[in-house]
C-alpha cells in the first residue's frame, strides 16, 4: 500500500515539474522587439564572416595596412635619411613588416614575406612526402630571393633589408600580388607576380618606376637566388643522389653542377636554372634575354644520412641584371612543381632537359620508347602490372640477342675438344697453338667476341632503364605488393643497426632480383665457362666468369637496397623471362646435332681473314718474335 502511495506522488511531481518548465519557457519567450533585433544581429555576424573570408581568400593584408598612425620627427627622418638615402620613405611608412601576406590557388598555399617581397612559403596542395606532410619547397627561411643595388648617392643596398607594400587584384582568373619598395607614392621598385589556376608556373616582373636618377647604374646590380633542398623521401642519400642544379645556357646547351660533392660554376647567356630536388623543382626562367655570366654554386649537406636528415643540397645563384634607360624591366617565371617530364615539356622552354634521362643514345631510348610506353601502359594498368608488361615487351624485342649468345656458346662447346688438342699438339709453340685456335674458330663461324657482341647490344636498353626507374614520377607513392612506393625501397624488415654500403633496412625485392640473376648466370655463364679457352698472355677468362656469377648478384643485393623497388622489381621479371627464354632456345630451338653439321660444312669453305683477324695475327706474331729474341738474348 505504501509502495503506490509512493508511485502515485512521483507520477504528481513529475506533472508539476514539467507545467512549471513549460510555463518559465512561455513566460522567457522573446518579445517580438527582441527577436527583430536577434535577427539582424545575426544578418551582420553572417556578413562580417563573408568579409572576413572574401579577404582570406584573397590576401591577408594590402596597401592600407601601411596607414601612417604616428609621425616621425625631422631628427627621426634626418638618421633615416642619412643611413639608406630615398628608400628612408619606406621605412616612415609604419608597416606590417613581421607579417606575411597568403595567397591559395589550386595547386599552391604561398605566403610573401611583406619585408623583402620575397615567397616565404611554397606549399604543394597536391603531394605530400614519405612522412604524409605536405610538400613544402619553401619554407622556415631555406630560400633567399633578393637584389643588392646601388644607389647615386654611392650606397650599395639590399631589398631584404626593407618593408615592401602588398596589394591583391584579379585580372580575369588570375590573381597579382604585387610587392612594391616605394622611394615615394610614385616611385618604387616593384615584384609583381600572376597566378594561374592550375599552374606551377608562376608570371614574374622586377619592374621600378621613377628611379632613374636613385639607382647608380654604374654598379652592378644583381640577384641573388639561394635555397636549401628539403628533404621528401624516405632515403635522404637517394634523394640526394638526384638533387642537382641543371641549367641551360649558350642557346640550348644543358649542363649541371656535381651530383654528390660540392661544385661551383661560372656560365654565359643562361635561359633558365633549375634547383631539381629530386621529385620536384624550383626553376628560374628567363622570359626575355637570358642571364650574363651567372656565378652558381651546389654544396652537399648530407655527410651522414643518419644526422644530416632535414636538407639535401644548398645552391646559390647570382644573376646580373640589366638597366634600361636607368629602370628596371625583367620579365622572369618561377616554377615550383614536381619535376614531371610531361609538365615541364608544356612550356616549350626545354624544362624537362632538367631531368636525368641519361645522356646521347641512353636519354633518347628514354624520351622516345620507355617514356610514352610507360606512360600508355599506366593508363589501363596498374603501375607494378605495367613495369611487369613494359619488362615483358622489352625482353621479347631482345629476345634474338639471347639466341645470338646461345648459338654462340654452343658453338663453342662443340669446339672444346678440338681447340683442346690442338693446345695439346703445339704446347711447346704458343703462337702456333694460337694461331690454328684462331683459324678453327674462324672456319667454325665460331668466336668468343661473337657471345660478346650482341651482349653490348643490350647495354643502352640496361642503362636507359637504369635511369628511367628513378626519375619517373609517375611511380611515385605508387604500391605494388608489399612495397608501399615504387619509386623507394620497399623495406620488409628494419634493422636496428646500420651495415655500411647496404642499410639500416632489408629490401626483398634486390633480393628476389639477386637470386634471378644468380641462376641466369648460373645457366649461362657456366656453360660459357666450360666453353672457355684459355689463351697464353691473356687474362683467364673463365675464373674472371666464375667470379663474376657471385659478384654480380652481391652488387644488386647491396647497391639496390636503397634504390627504387620498380627497378629491381624490373631486374627481378627481367631475369626470371631471360632463364625461361634460355630454357626454350636450349631445350627446343637449338639443336647441337645440327649446329655441328654447320660447323662441318662450314669448315670446308674457304674463309678469308678480316681486317681484325689480319691485324691479331700480326700483333701475335711480332709477340712471338719478340719473345724469342729475348730468350736468344738470355743464353748469349
Amino acid at each position: 500500500m505504501e509502495e503506490k502511495k509512493f508511485d502515485v506522488k512521483s507520477i504528481i511531481g513529475f506533472v508539476l515539474i514539467f507545467g512549471i518548465l513549460i510555463f518559465m519557457m512561455y513566460q522567457n519567450q522573446p518579445t517580438p522587439e527582441e527577436l527583430e533585433a536577434q535577427k539582424k544581429a545575426e544578418q551582420e555576424q553572417l556578413a562580417t564572416e563573408k568579409k572576413e573570408s572574401k579577404q582570406e581568400e584573397t590576401l591577408v593584408t594590402t596597401a592600407n595596412d601601411y596607414t601612417n598612425t604616428q609621425a616621425l620627427d625631422s631628427t627621426a627622418k634626418a638618421a633615416l635619411q642619412s643611413k639608406v638615402g630615398s628608400f628612408a620613405y619606406s621605412l616612415t611608412l609604419p608597416s606590417s613588416a613581421d607579417k606575411q601576406t597568403t595567397v591559395t590557388t589550386d595547386v599552391f598555399e604561398l605566403k610573401f614575406n611583406n619585408k623583402g617581397g620575397q615567397l616565404s612559403q611554397v606549399k604543394l596542395k597536391n603531394f605530400v612526402d614519405y612522412d604524409s606532410v605536405p610538400i613544402y619547397l619553401v619554407k622556415d627561411n631555406n630560400s633567399a630571393f633578393n637584389i643588392t643595388f646601388g644607389t647615386s648617392d654611392n650606397r650599395t643596398l639590399n631589398t631584404q633589408d626593407f618593408p615592401f607594400q602588398p596589394t591583391v587584384t584579379k585580372s580575369g582568373e588570375n590573381t597579382v600580388v604585387s610587392m612594391k619598395l616605394k622611394v615615394s607614392e610614385t616611385a618604387f621598385l616593384e615584384y609583381r607576380y600572376e597566378l594561374k589556376p592550375n599552374d606551377y608556373m608562376i608570371d614574374f616582373s622586377i619592374k621600378s618606376q621613377g628611379l632613374s636618377n636613385v639607382f647608380n647604374t654604374s654598379q652592378p646590380i644583381t640577384l641573388d637566388w639561394k635555397q636549401k633542398g628539403i628533404r621528401h623521401a624516405k632515403s635522404i642519400a637517394y634523394e640526394n643522389r638526384y638533387t642537382r642544379l641543371t641549367y641551360m645556357h649558350d642557346e640550348g646547351k644543358v649542363d649541371k653542377l656535381s651530383q654528390t660533392g660540392d661544385d661551383d660554376e661560372i656560365a654565359e647567356d643562361v635561359e633558365w636554372l633549375s634547383y631539381r630536388q629530386f621529385f620536384f623543382s624550383s626553376i628560374l626562367v628567363s622570359n626575355d634575354s637570358p642571364f650574363k655570366d651567372v656565378a652558381m654554386t651546389s654544396k652537399n649537406l648530407v655527410d651522414d644520412e643518419e644526422i644530416d636528415t632535414l636538407f639535401t643540397k644548398i645552391y646559390t645563384s647570382k644573376l646580373p641584371l640589366a638597366y634600361n634607360g636607368g629602370e628596371l624591366n625583367k620579365s622572369l617565371g618561377l616554377y615550383y612543381g614536381p619535376t614531371k617530364a610531361e609538365t615541364l615539356k608544356s612550356y616549350d622552354k626545354g624544362l624537362e632537359q632538367s631531368i636525368p634521362f641519361g645522356w646521347g643514345i641512353f636519354g633518347w631510348i628514354n624520351k622516345i620508347i620507355f617514356i610514352p610506353l610507360f606512360g600508355f601502359l599506366i593508363q589501363y594498368l596498374p603501375y607494378g602490372i605495367a613495369i611487369i608488361v613494359m619488362t615483358i615487351l622489352v625482353k621479347i624485342l631482345l629476345s634474338f640477342v639471347q639466341y645470338k649468345q646461345f648459338l654462340s656458346q654452343a658453338k663453342m662447346k662443340i669446339l672444346k675438344p678440338e681447340l683442346d688438342a690442338v693446345r695439346e699438339k703445339y704446347k711447346d709453340n704458343k703462337l702456333k697453338a694460337q694461331q690454328e685456335t684462331m683459324a678453327i674458330q674462324s672456319k667454325a663461324g665460331a668466336s668468343p667476341l661473337s657471345g660478346c657482341l650482341p651482349g653490348l647490344m643490350q647495354i643502352p636498353v640496361f642503362y636507359a632503364l637504369f635511369q628511367f626507374f628513378p626519375t619517373a614520377f609517375d611511380l611515385r607513392q605508387k604500391s605494388f605488393l608489399w612495397a608501399d612506393d615504387l619509386s623507394s625501397y620497399d623495406s620488409i624488415l628494419e634493422l636496428p643497426f646500420s651495415i655500411p654500403l647496404y642499410g639500416s633496412h632489408v629490401s626483398l625485392f634486390p633480393i628476389l632480383a639477386a637470386v634471378a640473376i644468380f641462376f641466369y648466370m648460373k645457366m649461362t655463364t657456366g656453360q660459357q665457362v666450360a666453353s672457355q679457352p684459355t689463351q697464353e698472355g691473356m687474362p683467364d677468362m673463365g675464373k674472371m666468369m666464375k667470379y663474376m656469377i657471385y659478384f654480380s648478384p652481391l652488387l644488386m643485393l647491396v647497391f639496390f637496397n636503397n634504390y627504387a623497388s620498380g627497378l629491381s622489381l624490373y631486374y627481378f621479371i627481367s631475369n626470371l623471362i631471360s632463364i625461361g627464354i634460355m630454357l626454350v632456345i636450349k631445350n627446343y630451338i637449338i639443336d647441337e646435332d645440327k649446329v655441328l653439321a654447320k660447323i662441318e660444312v662450314s669448315k670446308t669453305k674457304p674463309k678469308k681473314q678480316n681486317k681484325f683477324q689480319k691485324k691479331m695475327a700480326e700483333m701475335m706474331e711480332q709477340a712471338e718474335a719478340q719473345k724469342q729474341a729475348q730468350q736468344k738474348g738470355k743464353k748469349k
